[in-house]
């Protein structure tokens, strides 16, 4: 394939997960991912800072996709509704695209360095949908709990769905996840 061909990036993202899964996060150069997407190593850093942000290129999206539903959210929602159900669609949005989801939350949990990263990731998610919460008038202690217990929420569920070999509904192992929550804090069953 010639270097010239179109979507370099999207090459060199197939090129780091094949290799990724062949032979581990850590044994994989960035030299071996341009050469295996026919491009010169150069080109990698013209569309990533360092081989752990293929993994992640989508988070920035992600994060406004999630925001923007907060903020769309009907007024009478509550906060904890707003948050829930926004990372519910976002999360929906990112389980339809199956294997390669998966795939690249097993590589995350299999490295020290991917998990710190996505950690960062999940924080300024974090940060972001409490912002949300406080353009709708959400106090800073409630908007920061609303958005932590949320994004809890929401990790607890994609690591279920990721672990899984079936196909089950993402919002559903939201609601779930939302639900254990809720009885963890108040102490009560299901069916009070």
């Amino acid at each position: 394939m010639s270097r010239w061909d179109p979507d370099a990036q999207g090459r060199l993202r197939a090129a780091a997960m094949e290799l990724f899964s062949e032979r581990g996060y850590d044994d994989v150069t960035v030299a071996e991912i341009a050469e295996r997407a026919g491009l010169k190593k150069r080109s990698f850093f013209r569309h990533y800072t360092d081989k752990r942000e293929v993994l992640f290129t989508g988070s920035v999206d992600f994060q406004r996709a999630v925001v923007d539903e907060v903020r769309r959210a009907p007024e009478s929602a509550r906060p904890v509704e707003a948050v829930t159900t926004a990372l519910a669609i976002g999360g929906a949005a990112l389980v339809k695209w199956g294997e390669p989801v998966r795939q690249r939350q097993q590589l995350i949990a299999s490295s020290l360095e991917l998990r710190e990263r996505e950690l960062i990731k999940m924080d300024a998610l974090t940060t972001a949908v409490a912002d949300a919460l406080r353009t709708r008038g959400v106090d800073d202690v409630s908007a920061t709990l609303t958005a932590r217990a949320g994004i809890a929420a929401f990790t607890t569920a994609f690591d279920r769905w990721a672990g899984q070999s079936e196909q089950e509904d993402f919002p559903t192992l939201m609601d779930d996840a939302i639900e254990q929550l809720r009885v963890a804090l108040c102490g009560c069953d299901t069916d009070s």
